[in-house]
């Protein structure tokens, strides 16, 4: 993926050094975070197609900065970090981490690892049909079939259903649905999330007042499940 945008979280300031220039010569796009509160601000405001994240956090656990993340990014993350031990790197990869280099690291190994997550996202873009038990979403059809019988939406319907199922089982914030079905502009108009939401819950759900695919976390957004 040609310009990707690449978000490092390090407080290392060699580190960061090193990985801009690394990243930059290989055509990335950077940007630098040296706290977990300075990280999240960024990949909030400015989501990258990819995070580096250390572990080793002056103000918060590498660990909990990956799980608050991952309630909403769905993008790779690569952990870079000094702790090699077995324990500490299941638990990344546990909770979501697409990778894990230990430092010292070659840069090559870094930016194998990096095209092969990157990779990953367009071959996940590439799949055309999207099964998700008594719904089937073809993305390159744009049709949507329930219980086997064709099933109308409107174009945002079908963003919004689309973006769900590719997401299948994680939380997704209300601010990340508006920013990707809207676009920023929208990250203040929950009522447009509301009102569609009950819209797809009307076509999907068999019972829209108890909802099995469409399922509200309270006070943070949606999940998607396919039951």
């Amino acid at each position: 993926m040609n310009n990707a945008s690449i978000l490092v979280i390090d407080d290392e300031a060699q580190i960061r050094k090193l990985l801009r220039i690394t990243l930059e010569s290989n055509d990335y796009k950077v940007t630098l975070a040296s706290s977990a509160r300075e990280g999240k601000v960024l990949a909030a405001s400015h989501p990258p197609e990819l995070i580096l994240l250390d572990l080793g956090l002056p103000d918060e656990s590498g660990h909990a900065v990956l799980k608050e993340l991952r309630e909403w990014y769905t993008k790779p993350i690569i952990i870079l970090s000094v702790q090699s031990g077995e324990a500490d790197i299941v638990n990344a990869l546990d909770n979501g981490a697409n990778d894990y280099l230990v430092k010292p690291f070659r840069t090559g190994e870094l930016l194998a690892r990096i095209r092969s997550a990157l990779r990953g996202i367009a071959h996940e873009e590439a799949d055309t049909t999207i099964d998700c038990g008594n719904l089937q979403i073809d993305l390159a059809m744009r049709t949507v079939k329930g219980n086997d019988e064709s099933v109308k939406l409107t174009g945002t319907e079908y963003a919004l259903l689309a973006l769900f199922a590719r997401n299948e089982g994680k939380v997704l914030t209300h601010h990340y649905l508006l920013k990707e079905v809207w676009g920023p502009g929208y990250l203040n108009q929950s009522q447009y999330l509301r009102v569609f939401i009950a819209q797809l819950r009307k076509k999907i759900e068999d019972d829209p007042n108890r909802p099995v695919h469409i399922v509200t976390e309270s006070g943070v957004g949606y999940r998607f499940v396919a039951t």
